[in-house]
């Protein structure tokens, strides 16, 4: 009676002790939400928008941010979209409607995937062949885990999701001062004919590590026919401008939509499996951690393609297998949950320096944000997918487990850049198998 009351009559009322007399600690903490802008009855379409417009904002954001900084340059635009991200969350916090919260979500979905996509493709170009692998599987995947798993803990002690929110932003600020540590990319500036700044960079690092650099980095001719090659503008169609890259293209944008799916869809079906909700994101999230040193020690060892399918394999066959276990083996069924996000993640993480060693560098951050922009499709289509266990509690699992078995497949008929210097040129791309 006291939820019929809180929910048609007077949610002025609502008291949270009251509430956890008859509800669970979880269902009192989302329909504490809900009820600030009474987000339920006629209205509680507007939940799961919220959410999708987040991801909307998130896919603007992967489609602008590769074409911004191969325009203006990794560094500024990484800063400018962190200020975006930092920014409007903490104005988040004083949200007075949801329509004015769901318009700063969007936008803090454009500035967060955006400066994580260009956070990563400055790493790439700026740090040597061994240790831009340990970048981009132990150091950006890793640190992103121990962000997802202080979540739940976060949430778990806080509440209030305003302070919550003010809790998840103050980390941001704290980035300020790495202004005057991260330099510009010298392949940027390379690739549009800024010789002597990138040249600074490079003595400069030479220095730092200890080694002598030659006297000329860059000969005469060689700039002048450079500067003939990246003087032109890259737009997102030169990423179709050859049948060869074309296919890469295609065959790209399915791989990471697909991949997203499974991933988002067993990170968002967390809450619907048996057991404690805190407990199982945490589980959600440390899995996630020897996913990534896994992925690592694979791209160290062996070519992307098999690495990639092969961990593809593992994830969507563990989750076609879930179907077979009986209804009561509640552990059994999280355990395979856990070992098909371990797979698929994995796969998602290398996906970033298999892309990023595909294109050549006047397009390659405009790639990795097109492929990311198609994997936030995926993210936007993965909340329906377990809206699907509504009618059939195996019906998520069988499609997501067929859909990463079939791109595993696929993959296998991608170049191979195991072992290849990263190109400079379009004539230097790998052709596609086959």
């Amino acid at each position: 009676r006291l939820v019929v009351n809180i929910l048609y009559y007077d949610s002025s009322s609502f008291d949270l002790n009251d509430c956890e007399m008859i509800l669970s600690n979880k269902e009192c903490y989302i329909l504490l939400f809900l009820l600030q802008w009474n987000l339920v009855c006629d209205d509680d379409w507007k939940t799961p928008l919220t959410t999708s417009l987040f991801f909307v904002g998130v896919l603007i954001g992967s489609f602008i941010s590769g074409q911004l900084s191969d325009r203006f340059g990794r560094k500024s635009i990484l800063f400018a979209t962190m200020a975006v991200q930092t920014g409007f969350s903490f104005v988040q916090i004083f949200s007075t409607s949801w329509e004015m919260f769901t318009v700063l979500f969007l936008i803090v979905g454009m500035g967060q995937i955006s400066n994580y996509v260009v956070a990563f493709i400055l790493g790439t170009e700026i740090l040597g062949k061994s240790v831009r692998i340990i970048f981009s599987t132990l150091g950006v995947c890793i640190f992103f885990a121990i962000g997802y798993m202080l979540l739940p803990l976060f949430a778990y002690f806080i509440r209030d999701w305003r302070m919550l929110l003010l809790a998840l932003t103050v980390p941001g600020v704290l980035c300020v001062p790495l202004w005057w540590v991260i330099p510009e990319s010298p392949r940027w500036l390379i690739s549009q004919g800024r010789f002597k700044e990138a040249e600074i960079i490079i003595r400069k690092a030479a220095k730092t590590n200890g080694i002598v650099a030659p006297a000329m980095l860059f000969d005469s001719t060689e700039m002048q026919d450079m500067k003939l090659q990246q003087q032109q503008k890259a737009y997102i169609l030169d990423l179709f401008r050859t049948r060869n890259i074309a296919v890469i293209t295609v065959m790209s944008l399915l791989l990471w939509m697909l991949t997203s799916i499974g991933y988002f869809g067993l990170s968002l079906n967390t809450p619907n499996l048996h057991g404690n909700a805190y407990v199982n994101c945490f589980l959600s999230a440390i899995i996630e951690v020897p996913a990534y040193v896994i992925a690592w020690l694979l791209l160290r060892t062996l070519p992307r393609r098999y690495s990639i399918s092969g961990t593809l394999f593992l994830g969507g066959g563990v989750i076609l297998f879930i179907q077979l276990v009986p209804t009561d083996f509640h552990i059994l069924s999280v355990f395979l949950v856990m070992l098909g996000k371990f797979g698929i993640t994995s796969a998602f993480s290398m996906l970033y320096v298999y892309t990023s060693e595909l294109y050549p560098t006047i397009v390659r951050n405009m790639a990795v944000g097109a492929t990311s922009m198609s994997s936030r499709v995926g993210s936007i289509i993965a909340p329906y997918f377990v809206y699907l266990g509504a009618y059939d509690r195996f019906l998520p699992y069988i499609l997501m487990g067929s859909l990463t078995v079939l791109i595993g497949i696929l993959t296998l008929f991608l170049p191979e850049s195991y072992g290849n210097p990263l190109p400079e040129t379009f004539d230097q791309m790998l052709r596609v198998k086959g």
